[in-house]
């Protein structure tokens, strides 16, 4: 038998997600993967010859703390995207249930449901990139409808009227799952104030934006307590290494926080400024407004600009496939001196 004919039918025809370091290698300034480069040194304890816990307290304690909930209304997962995974584990039965997206948007939603054998409902953003609410109410039923805010990668952020009309439209029937990733770089904007009176809302977050730890793999989902509980019924049994916990603990610290918040000022200056540059070139049609980490700019050929920029050793995002996007490349927001150095380089391009 071949190796290859035992693999589910789901997966084989599974197309898998194309992240920034599977899509392209080389270069000397990245700025294709939403990381922040303004980077922080940590220190490990080193004593870990024991397994972990499997939810460590001081972990818990200190994200709630931080997000403003319980330790009981938070867990902790191998970046946010394990949080995704476990959510369709959890409430959706394989072959039988749905959930619903509304791309252009963060891809894992639809890959970790298709390898569930879980369908999607595709409700896309209105031109103005928000919700359409009348066909997202109008979809099918299902269990989760996913909506990333900042949203990935376009930047913008869901109005909160409309976050609330989901809620309620909602209530009883699914789970509204607010995807958190990019908020510090718009903490305003969160609805994790609303968890107390929606008991069907959860919200994801990460440690791999703005706090500058997207090689810790460390995410959180805050939710009311009988989700967590159902989540913790399928979630591995050591899902956060030691170190993780460590490095984590310490980020999330008062002073971890002053550091973090340091950072998002110097990043969100330099998008601005970035976007101010990129709306006089000749050959960029439009500057997405943004709330994140990164730009999205039309351009004509999507592919060309992206290659000619990485023959300069400078790696951006061609996102052209994203549904009703066109001809767009996304530059996420690199150190002062990176972003001088990207403005040199499409400064001499010609299109």
């Amino acid at each position: 038998m071949n190796i290859s004919e035992l693999a589910r039918d789901k997966v084989k025809n599974l197309v898998p997600y194309a992240s920034a370091r599977l899509s392209m290698s080389g270069g000397s300034v990245w700025l294709n993967a939403n990381e922040n480069a303004l980077s922080t040194q940590y220190q490990l304890s080193g004593d870990y010859n024991r397994y972990p816990d499997c939810q460590p307290p001081a972990l818990l304690q200190a994200y709630a703390s931080y997000a403003g909930v319980a330790a009981s209304q938070v867990l902790t997962s191998r970046g946010a995207d394990e949080g995704i995974e476990l959510l369709i584990k959890s409430f959706c039965e394989p072959g039988k249930d749905r959930v619903t997206i509304c791309p252009p948007t963060y891809g894992m939603y639809k890959i970790s449901a298709h390898s569930q054998d879980v369908e999607v409902n595709t409700v896309p953003l209105t031109s103005e990139l928000t919700l359409d609410l009348p066909a997202l109410f109008a979809a099918p039923d299902s269990k989760l409808v996913f909506i990333c805010s900042p949203n990935n990668p376009t930047g913008d952020l869901i109005p909160r009227q409309q976050i609330i009309e989901v809620l309620e439209s909602f209530s009883g029937k699914a789970l509204v799952v607010l995807d958190e990733a990019y908020i510090e770089f718009a903490p305003e904007a969160t609805v994790v104030n609303l968890l107390a009176d929606y008991p069907h809302l959860v919200v994801l977050r990460t440690l791999s934006k703005a706090f500058a730890l997207a090689g810790l793999r460390c995410g959180f989902t805050l939710a009311q307590a009988p989700v967590i509980a159902a989540l913790k019924q399928m979630i591995a049994p050591y899902p956060v290494p030691a170190p993780v916990a460590d490095i984590a603990v310490q980020a999330l610290s008062k002073e971890g926080q002053q550091q973090m918040r340091s950072r998002v000022q110097t990043i969100l200056r330099e998008r601005d400024s970035f976007s101010r540059f990129a709306a006089d070139l000749s050959y960029v049609s439009r500057v997405y407004r943004t709330a994140a980490n990164y730009v999205l700019l039309s351009v004509p050929d999507a592919a060309a600009v992206v290659s000619a920029i990485a023959d300069k050793g400078i790696l951006i995002r061609n996102q052209s496939s994203q549904l009703g996007l066109g001809q767009v490349v996304r530059v996420s927001i690199g150190s002062p001196a990176e972003m001088q150095q990207l403005k040199a380089v499409m400064a001499e391009l010609s299109f």
